[in-house]
């Protein structure tokens, strides 16, 4: 079931590009520069898989361009705002994985701790060992744990009411999931980074949103990135989010946490994988243990690693959530990032076309390409 991935299907976008992307369309080899391949690019995804609106931005070293089509607000016929804010979904998972590389360069965890050394009894169900499962594995989602949002009930309820003042308590999702049997292979599981804030909390005695804020977002001046909790509406300017003509922007994101809870936008995106990957946040050790893939389809720790057969090799992730989806690439350098997003994301589709998902990555790929090094 489909219903809603912070990112479950973050990794079909990565098998797109290790497959090779699609073939620039005509428009796109008839622009010239970088913006003007991905406004081309944008145009197209809008207009073929019928999206609200889409928006992207390029930056290579100081030069930034922006492209944007359709609307923001498409009731209000509002435009789609290059610099409004979204819901970045299962892009959430490198602030994450961030944290936690952070709190082992400070000597105050390992990778390699178990779970159970920190979340003692926490996961003991049906298979399900913390004794037999490391940090590391929940990082690059090779533990085999159940995802909770598979789970047919969790889905009921959540999708009956998604403005409520429910809160969804992280130890009840990790519940949820290991009432099931581990997977019988690696599988991209929300359960990994429920559990990766669980251990956040053990080792800081603060939440992972607080430790996020305090060690990334305010330190790089995110200052339209936030990490809401409880609170299901957004503020200021953003992107109003849909699922074929409902609105489903405000929604209660406490049942995904640091596996996608996170707003931000383009600019503030692309800062953050620009100082990730320029190695501002982390050492060299970590920075290493970072990008290096594991047992999981190119995954590394909470980002995506591949070559996207026509430019080199990227860094990347993708991010889908109640009335979103977005992509960013960086080079591996910090130099160069795309981001591209749309406000249409469908809760009850249930196949793995979603709309936009394969446009978005052609188009982050060609206009990446198209800054030419």
């Amino acid at each position: 079931m489909k219903f809603w991935r912070a990112g479950t299907r973050a990794v079909i976008a990565l098998s797109i590009l290790i497959t090779g992307a699609a073939g620039v369309t005509a428009a796109r080899a008839e622009a010239q520069t970088p913006g003007e391949v991905l406004q081309a690019g944008v145009t197209k995804a809008r207009s073929d898989d019928n999206l609200p609106g889409v928006i992207g931005m390029v930056r290579d070293g100081d030069t930034v361009e922006y492209a944007h089509a359709g609307w923001g607000d498409m009731f209000m016929r509002v435009p789609a705002d290059p610099k409004a804010q979204f819901r970045i979904g299962s892009n959430t998972k490198q602030f994450t994985s961030t944290v936690l590389l952070q709190l082992e360069a400070e000597h105050k965890l390992s990778l390699d701790d178990t779970v159970d050394r920190w979340l003692p009894g926490v996961v003991n169900k049906n298979g399900n060992d913390g004794k037999k499962i490391t940090i590391r594995q929940l990082l690059n989602h090779t533990s085999r744990l159940p995802d909770y949002i598979s789970d047919t009930a969790f889905r009921n309820e959540y999708i009956a009411d998604l403005n409520n003042g429910k809160h969804w308590d992280p130890r009840k999702l990790v519940d949820i999931a290991i009432s099931n049997p581990p997977l019988d292979k690696f599988a991209y599981s929300n359960t990994n980074y429920i559990l990766a804030g669980m251990v956040i909390k053990a080792v800081t005695g603060n939440d992972p949103a607080t430790e996020v804020k305090n060690r990334i977002i305010d330190p790089l001046g995110l200052k339209n990135t936030t990490f809401p909790t409880d609170d299901p509406k957004l503020y200021g300017n953003w992107l109003h989010g849909y699922e074929w003509v409902r609105d489903i922007s405000f929604s209660n994101v406490s049942a995904f946490g640091p596996a996608g809870a996170i707003v931000s936008t383009m600019d503030d995106l692309a800062d953050f994988d620009r100082a990730l990957f320029s190695g501002r946040l982390l050492p060299p050790a970590q920075q290493q243990e970072l990008e290096t893939v594991g047992g999981f389809t190119n995954y590394a720790l909470g980002v995506g690693r591949v070559d996207t057969k026509k430019c080199g090799e990227v860094f990347t992730h993708t991010g889908e959530v109640l009335g979103y989806v977005s992509t960013w690439i960086s080079s591996a350098d910090g130099e160069r990032q795309v981001v591209v997003a749309q406000n249409e994301y469908h809760v009850s589709l249930v196949t793995d076309n979603e709309p936009g998902v394969t446009a978005q990555w052609d188009t982050a790929v060609d206009a990446y390409c198209a800054t030419g090094r």
